[in-house]
Order: C-alpha cells, then structure tokens, then sequence
C-alpha cells in the first residue's frame, strides 16, 4: 500500500530517515509489491519502491515526485565507502528546441530545485532487493553550484543549438553530463544539423557526475572540482 504523501518536507525527511538501515525487500512487502526481475530489467525499481514507502504522489514526467513539496527523490546506488557507482539520471535532453532552451525555465533546473537523494548500499554480486538505505540527505543547489550547473547546461544546449550533436559527448560538463538514453540504439530522436538539416540521433539524458553526488551526500554544500 502506497504511503499517503507527506504534509512537509520535515515530514518527507523523516520518513526517510526511518527507513535507513532497512533492506529494499523489506520495505517492499511492507508497501504490498513485488521485487521479481532481473537487475538488468528493473533499473527504476527502487526508486518505485521508495516512492510508494515515502508517499510520493507526482505520477507525471513533467512533474517532480513530491509536486506539493517541489521535491525530486533520488536513488544513489553507493559501495560500502559509500561513494556512488553510477551517474545520476536527472532528465531528458529535449533537441529538437535546444536553441531556444534557456536554464531559467529548464526543466533540469526545476528537477533539481530541491532532491531529497537516498543512498542505496549495493554490495557486488548482491542481489539488487538486498541493497541497504543510507542516510538521505535534502539538498538544494547553492548559489555557486548552481553556476556551475547553468555552466554546464549551457553549454550543453549551446552546442546542440548551433547542429553540433555529434561532438556532444559524456566527457563535456563539470558536473552535468549527457549521455545516451537507448542501451542497444534502437529509439531515435530528432535534432539539427549545422545546415539546419534534420537528423536522427538516440535520445540524450541529462545526469549528475558522480564527483558531484559523492560530494552532496557528504557535504550538501560542497563545491567540488
């Protein structure tokens, strides 16, 4: 049973905080669903699964997950020093507007507005039901983090802007990355070339480095390199 959504972001933290320590499966039964399927298939599980355990009532992809909090949750697959694993999905990468797209009004700046992000303990080899809640943290972006998020925004969308998708790469952005959407290529977006010309593209996300993340979950106003 999903929990009825919180009535602040004091009670939202809190909530979280009580499930540190327990394991995903556990706190699955405890919501009424299921954790069958491999890793490979079920990459947004747990992340459902905290969301029905935490009340979350958003239930759009144009809307964060606690839309009366204006609170985005996130799940941070960590190792047992608790450093994270994995970049951190944020959005999609619309291209077809990328030249119009301005970090004011993004939908990556609304995302990331206020994130309550849980640490998910993910030992090697081990099941993904098994892994652990850490100890969440409630974050917005400082005013100097945020420059280095509209920085890298920018020059995100400034490159895609002027039809130059092909050189947009993972390694661009301090922070912010984009990377690939489809695993196997089979989806296909739409941006411009340098001649205004249309080309098919796979879709782009927007993700958090991991330097970034480790840096948050230690020191939510930490500025790293």
């Amino acid at each position: 049973m999903r929990a009825a959504p919180p009535h602040s972001v004091e009670e939202l933290l809190a909530r979280a905080r009580a499930l540190e320590g327990k394991r995903l499966d556990a706190i699955a039964r405890d919501v009424g669903t299921s954790t069958h399927g491999e890793a490979v298939h079920t990459k947004g599980r747990p992340g459902e699964i905290l969301e029905r355990a935490l009340g979350a009532n958003g239930g759009s992809a144009r809307v964060v997950d606690f839309p009366d909090l204006g609170v985005e949750l996130k799940t941070i697959p960590v190792d047992e020093r608790g450093q994270p694993i994995e970049s951190t999905y944020v959005c999609t990468l619309t291209l077809a507007d990328a030249d119009t797209q301005e970090w004011e009004t993004s939908w990556v700046r609304a995302k990331l507005a206020r994130v309550l992000f849980v640490p998910l303990l993910t030992r090697d080899g081990e099941p993904w039901p098994l892994r652990v809640i850490g100890s969440a943290v409630l974050w917005s972006p400082s005013p100097d983090q945020e420059r280095v998020l509209r920085a890298d925004f920018d020059d995100v969308v400034g490159l895609v802007g002027i039809g130059r998708i092909e050189e947009l790469t993972a390694h661009l952005g301090r922070w912010l990355q984009v990377r690939p959407k489809a695993r196997d290529g089979s989806k296909v977006g739409l941006a411009w070339g340098p001649d205004h010309e249309a080309i098919a593209t796979v879709p782009r996300g927007f993700y958090l480095r991991t330097r970034f993340t480790a840096a948050v979950l230690a020191d939510p106003g930490a500025v790293p390199d």
